[in-house]
């Protein structure tokens, strides 16, 4: 977590947009503290960019109120909100050096001459571009073009910070390193920052938390852990990484819960606010299940396997109707077994997410 109390507080509530009856963001409502980093995640037309552009006042809305500690944003333009914004394609000015684009704001802002330097060549020492103060935007590469973008963000020393797609247009490893550029300014400057994306390695792995979006509505928002381990729907369960869901009836097994499918009890964990006997969907991810020849668990026929290096997806046929994907290390020792072997296939109950048969 950033520094607490540098960034601003970002309240949403009921905030909503629509377009000649079509809805975009459904009423949503977020509370993001000051100096966390929170990302909206989703697929395209899930409402995230559209929930980023009002909170920057390009876009707005048809209900509900945006507040930056305590004060409405709503009514106010762009260029009064105080934010700092990096979109996807950079949006620099081609004629004018690195270091104009990046005093621009300040520029806008009145501020005299020499702080103006100052504070330029702190944010470019920042973004580690330091000496490229004269360059022209063509001059430079795709990852240092991006930099420059975040330095102007910053360098008024924005309360809040929104960043659109803004690694899209980088390649792979590019794209890595900025993730941990990205990172690093953040515990830094201890902005609150709403960062948007459509990739879920991203987010998983740069947020404090993740609003997951779906058809203008919030989905969930959590940690990584809780969205992978603890997914609060299908959706969820189903966006966020690889999952077996199972259908079936919620029942007691024992001291436990198990979701009944295919004439067999499938141990599960917490059934959250569902109670026995209610149709749902056990979530279950393949790295999880163990496989053994013998012993306790299920038993199940392995029809297919795919080796794809650090690991090997097993897909077996439990029986019912019931099928599930295991994964396994390819580790020394480790049992592989071949296609058509029979096999015992266990998960621990704790492992096991339940959730309802429908997302709606």
């Amino acid at each position: 977590m950033a520094q607490p109390g540098k960034g601003g507080r970002l309240v949403l509530q009921r905030l909503a947009k629509r377009y000649q009856g079509m809805v975009a963001v459904d009423g949503i409502d977020l509370d993001v503290a000051g100096g966390e980093f929170v990302t909206l995640l989703g697929p395209s037309g899930s409402g995230k960019t559209t929930t980023l552009m009002m909170v920057a006042g390009f876009t707005p809305p048809t209900g509900g109120d945006v507040a930056l500690d305590g004060r409405s944003l709503t009514a106010l333009p762009p260029e009064r909100r105080g934010i700092g914004v990096v979109f996807q394609n950079y949006a620099l000015f081609p004629h004018m050096s690195v270091a104009q684009n990046v005093g621009f704001p300040l520029r806008m802002r009145g501020v005299a001459r020499a702080e103006i330097a100052a504070r330029v060549r702190r944010a470019l020492a920042m973004v580690q571009l330091g000496g490229l103060d004269e360059r022209l935007p063509g001059q430079l590469s795709g990852g240092q073009q991006q930099r420059v973008a975040l330095a102007r963000a910053v360098v008024f020393d924005p309360g809040l910070l929104l960043m659109d797609e803004p690694l899209g247009a980088l390649d792979k490893n590019l794209r890595e390193d900025m993730q941990s550029e990205i990172r690093r300014i953040h515990r830094e400057l201890g902005v609150t920052v709403i960062y948007v994306t459509h990739d879920q390695g991203e987010a998983l792995t740069m947020s404090d938390r993740v609003a997951l979006m779906n058809r203008g509505r919030i989905e969930q928002v959590g940690t990584a852990e809780d969205l992978y381990e603890r997914p609060a729907n299908r959706f969820v369960a189903t966006f966020i990484g690889e999952s077996n869901l199972v259908d079936g009836t919620l029942e007691r097994d024992g001291g436990g819960w198990a979701v009944r499918a295919g004439g067999m009890a499938l141990p599960a964990g917490g059934p959250g606010p569902l109670a026995a006997g209610v149709p749902c969907a056990l979530v279950l991810r393949p790295e999880k299940i163990a496989l053994q020849p013998s012993g306790g668990g299920l038993g199940a026929q392995v029809r297919d396997l795919t080796y794809v290096g650090d690991f090997s997806r097993y897909r077996l046929d439990l029986g019912g109707g019931v099928a599930l994907t295991a994964k396994v290390a390819n580790r020394s020792g480790a049992y592989r077994p071949a296609v058509g072997e029979s096999v015992r296939a266990s998960w621990a109950a704790a492992d096991a997410a339940v959730v309802p048969a429908e997302t709606r």
